[in-house]
């Protein structure tokens, strides 16, 4: 049974980790996503989930917890934002060394300094070489779709990493939007009782974890955690397919709108797909053959599915959320460029980067996209390959 409510992105996710009911959850508050623990905390206090719920004094100690709950064998969940997230790069990059299943929502938001409470993904981008699988949700619908998913493919005896749920802070985690909650005891079945493969409090097969790990194998565990990469992109499509059964909702690797016949594709994740999506059936509607392409895994860089995507388009802009400082353009659009390289059908790819500490896309800036990428495909020229949208000279 599904029920139709009104709910912020930030209740959505809460909801999912309610009907998820975890053993652990260790958290620390920060904006924009302290009202999921908050939330969820009240669930705890009045009867509504089994969790132990630890409250701990900094971002660092929760991951930690997280993994100690983890290790211990049992279901653990988090939730952060910004600095928050940065404050847990050390214990995230040990979590997803050790092969825990943990799944954390993340409402990004822009890391300091200076301080800015906004959202933009440089806070995800700083754990995308991490090891952690990171799916991107464009509303609340599929931040809530996205929790309860993850669960699956985290806990998959062929992946067994870490999963980060992306949704964008104020945007999706303060705004009110409507949704399809599904009822407890589909959840329940659906994510199933959680048995850990290994477990330190196990006596019948006592294991360590976290040991000191020179050339002699740390080579082989890293090359492990990129096939279990490898895993998951087959797992992520599995999952979704399963989903779908239970919710009428399809999810895959990318979401490839309108580009089957498309001259031109913009490449967004989050909630600029939503805009993005508006503006393209705009310009549908106009005789232009224009298309949205919305990765909805950013690791494991889902390169194979984008490539088949976009192989039949002359131009892409692909819109980054976040600065690397190489002066080579943001995260995705390095990415993506080299995804279509083996290609070899001449496809023009530019870069912008845009909404930094949450400065809006504008439906208008979204057709000018469009508009430059169809003067390329009309002259054949890139002049300039990383522009910055909107941007006060």
């Amino acid at each position: 049974m599904k029920n139709k409510v009104a709910l912020t992105g930030n209740e959505a996710v809460a909801q999912a980790m309610r009907q998820i009911n975890p053993d652990v959850v260790a958290a620390y508050p920060i904006t924009p996503s302290t009202e999921v623990v908050q939330m969820f905390s009240s669930f705890v206090a009045n009867g509504k989930v089994d969790t132990e719920f630890v409250t701990v004094e900094s971002e660092h100690s929760a991951m930690s917890a997280t993994m100690g709950a983890s290790a211990a064998g049992a279901r653990a969940m988090t939730c952060t934002s910004s600095q928050g997230l940065a404050y847990m790069f050390e214990v995230v990059y040990v979590a997803a060394s050790m092969r825990l299943p943990i799944v954390f929502p993340v409402a990004n938001r822009a890391l300091s300094g200076p301080i800015n409470i906004h959202c933009d993904h440089s806070d995800a981008m700083g754990i995308k070489q991490a090891g952690v699988i990171q799916l991107f949700s464009e509303n609340a619908q599929e931040a809530y779709d996205n929790m309860i998913q993850a669960i699956r493919i985290a806990e998959h005896p062929d992946v067994q990493l870490p999963v980060s749920v992306n949704y964008d802070g104020f945007i999706t985690s303060h705004a009110l939007d409507v949704l399809e909650i599904l009822d407890d005891e589909t959840v329940r079945n659906f994510i199933g009782v959680y048995k850990p493969h290994e477990a330190l409090l196990n006596v019948n097969k006592p294991v360590s974890m976290g040991n000191f790990d020179m050339y002699d194998y740390y080579f082989e565990h890293k090359y492990q955690q990129v096939a279990a990469m490898e895993a998951a992109k087959r797992v992520i499509e599995e999952v979704g397919k399963e989903y779908a059964k239970i919710s009428g909702r399809n999810y895959g690797l990318v979401d490839a709108y309108k580009l089957d016949d498309a001259d031109m594709a913009v490449v967004v994740m989050n909630s600029a797909a939503g805009s993005s999506k508006g503006v393209c059936d705009e310009l549908r509607a106009k005789g232009l053959k224009v298309g949205v392409l919305k990765p909805r895994a950013f690791r494991p860089f889902p390169h194979e599915a984008i490539a088949d995507a976009l192989k039949g388009v002359k131009a892409v802009a692909v819109l980054d959320r976040a600065e690397t400082f190489s002066t080579l353009g943001g995260p995705m659009f390095a990415d993506v460029r080299n995804s279509l390289y083996d290609l070899k059908n001449d496809i023009k790819v530019v870069n912008y980067v845009y909404g930094l500490g949450g400065r809006d896309l504008r439906l208008e800036d979204v057709e000018q996209i469009y508009s430059d990428l169809d003067d390329i495909i009309k002259t054949g020229k890139v002049d300039n390959f990383v522009r910055y949208l909107g941007l006060r000279e």
